[in-house]
């Protein structure tokens, strides 16, 4: 099997050549090295101090082997029913070390189970552009990939023909979105709920940014489910984690929860993976999920940020979730080298000028999905947020300024 190299590596092989360039200015030279790095979804807030503390005093716990503490998912269940009003089982609910292992291994878990077995090859389906280990999960199962297109025209969510529905073994969606920031509403989740029943196919919903919002929160699946009668979520899925909402990606605290049915054999097979969270990091976790006030200010500050995001290019949607700017760059002036994207050639220039890294959106997608576009990662305080993004406006409308 052959893994695409990840965006961020093809980030750095983009920017180094750049900084090759003999033809660079002195002022390229001077803000290259002091600039944001805006093209990581890691915020850049200080992680909740009662959670640091838990991970000092716990220290000692390194000498044991990992054994799940009950506390971990009885806080989880607790977060996930303040947030979305469901209860979970106990065996509805796994906890699992960030989302990042729970979507790679999971996947295979379910192709490579008696789970939902349509053809000899399985499908997996999943947005375009997306996070790459949707992509890393399908090449590693040998599976057929679906990609669903997310573009202005179909206002960035995902769809499926009926051919596609009668084949495909999995679905992953990713609401609220990484990279656009669009969510499906509440009955749009009804409806892939309905059709994971219909055609008995796996819904995954990648949940991890669920805690990012303006003003209304975003639903889950779970939430659909409920709305359809699935109680026991069948076939239903949601991964969730708490880097985003807590600012602890190191924390690596995540779960998966939904059809009991399924993850009874899930966990099984998650013992002979070895994923299991230190003691030390489950100990720091139960205070992380039961953390509401601390993470009510982080949301509160990305708020801010798509706000000043939205003000700043007033012409550009700026979803109200997630923490990104799907910026489009496609309409430049600029003379776009071969073997490049107006993306790739906007992310030298900004970073020549100011030293901001931002990521382009054909690194994220394929098929020429997100071509044209850059992610940018709204992640710091505000008044330092306000000034890369004039930093960024002004690179823009250089780039995109007809003559």
């Amino acid at each position: 099997m052959t893994f695409n190299p990840y965006p961020f590596e093809k980030l750095r092989a983009l920017l180094e050549s750049c900084d090759t360039n003999d033809n660079k200015t002195e002022s390229c030279k001077l803000h290259s090295s002091s600039g944001l790095n805006l093209s990581i979804g890691e915020p850049a807030f200080p992680s909740p101090t009662k959670v640091v503390q838990a991970l000092c005093d716990n220290a000692s716990l390194i000498r044991y082997y990992p054994t799940l503490d009950s506390k971990l998912p009885e806080a989880q269940r607790e977060f996930f029913y303040k947030r979305f009003n469901i209860a979970l089982k106990e065996d509805e609910l796994i906890p699992t070390f960030g989302s990042r292992e729970v979507l790679f291994n999971f996947t295979h878990f379910i192709f490579t189970s008696d789970i939902c077995k349509k053809q000899n090859t399985p499908t997996l389906a999943f947005p375009n552009p997306f996070y790459q280990i949707y992509e890393g999960a399908q090449i590693a199962n040998h599976a057929d990939a679906i990609y669903m297109p997310l573009s202005e025209q179909n206002d960035f969510k995902p769809k499926l023909l009926e051919s596609d529905l009668r084949k495909v073994s999995m679905v992953i969606l990713n609401s609220p979105n990484n990279p656009t920031g669009q969510i499906l509403n509440r009955e749009e989740l009804m409806e892939w709920a309905k059709l994971a029943l219909e055609y008995d196919f796996i819904l995954v919903n990648d949940e991890c940014y669920s805690e990012i919002y303006k003003d209304n929160a975003p639903p889950s699946l779970l939430e659909a489910c409920k709305a359809i009668g699935n109680t026991s979520f069948k076939n239903s899925f949601v991964i969730n984690s708490i880097s985003k909402r807590l600012s602890a990606p190191g924390l690596r605290s995540g779960f998966i929860a939904g059809d009991s049915n399924i993850l009874k054999g899930y966990k099984v097979f998650r013992t002979y993976v070895g994923i299991s969270m230190p003691l030390t990091l489950q100990k720091a976790s139960i205070i992380a999920w039961q953390e509401d006030e601390y993470a009510q200010s982080i949301r509160k500050k990305f708020a801010k940020n798509l706000e000043i995001a939205q003000e700043i290019f007033p012409n550009t949607r700026v979803y109200p979730y997630t923490f990104y700017l799907w910026l489009c760059v496609a309409n430049t002036k600029y003379k776009i080298p071969k073997d490049f994207t107006s993306d790739m050639l906007f992310t030298q220039e900004l970073y020549k000028r100011s030293g901001h890294k931002v990521l382009p959106g054909s690194f994220l997608g394929r098929e020429k999905s997100g071509m044209g576009y850059v992610r940018i990662a709204l992640t710091h305080e505000e008044e330092v947020m306000r000034k890369a993004l004039l930093d960024i406006k002004e690179c823009y409308e250089d780039f995109t300024k007809r003559d």
